[in-house]
């Protein structure tokens, strides 16, 4: 009886390791790199890499893809931004990026949006640390 209830109970730890390790696999942040023709698709979430940016009212985290070495979206994330003043900036500085490669990026010099500095300026870095993240 003593070993059955002790097998069970190994068995149990077994699977509950094995799990553990699955799932820590599963939610690791993997960074890869691709090259700029490849057409592989990368979405690069700055909610962690930028935690210290901030714009009028918080932090601003972006979801920015990139595909085939350009970027094809950007993404505003929750925030605590004025809805008014940060759609602006959005219009103002997403454009400017979306459509460019990741090198032609990085040494863009973007215009803020008139009304909406803090939020911009933001947003701007965060962009410019997610296309770091793929060099």
């Amino acid at each position: 009886m003593k070993k059955t209830v002790f097998s069970v109970v190994m068995l149990a730890a077994v699977l509950l390791l094995s799990a553990s390790a699955a799932m820590a696999k599963t939610n690791s942040k993997k960074r890869t790199t691709t090259k700029a023709n490849s057409n592989t698709e990368q979405v690069i979430f700055t909610g962690e890499i930028a935690k210290r940016v901030i714009g009028y009212n918080g932090t601003t985290p972006l979801n920015v893809t990139v595909k085939g070495g350009k970027i094809v979206s950007i993404e505003a994330l929750p925030n605590d931004e004025d809805p008014q003043y940060f759609r602006r900036a959005t219009r103002k500085v997403f454009s400017q990026y979306e459509g460019l490669s990741v090198a032609d990026a990085l040494k863009l010099s973007p215009d803020a949006a008139t009304g909406a500095t803090y939020s911009s300026e933001a947003l701007i870095q965060n962009i410019q640390l997610a296309l770091k993240q793929l060099k």
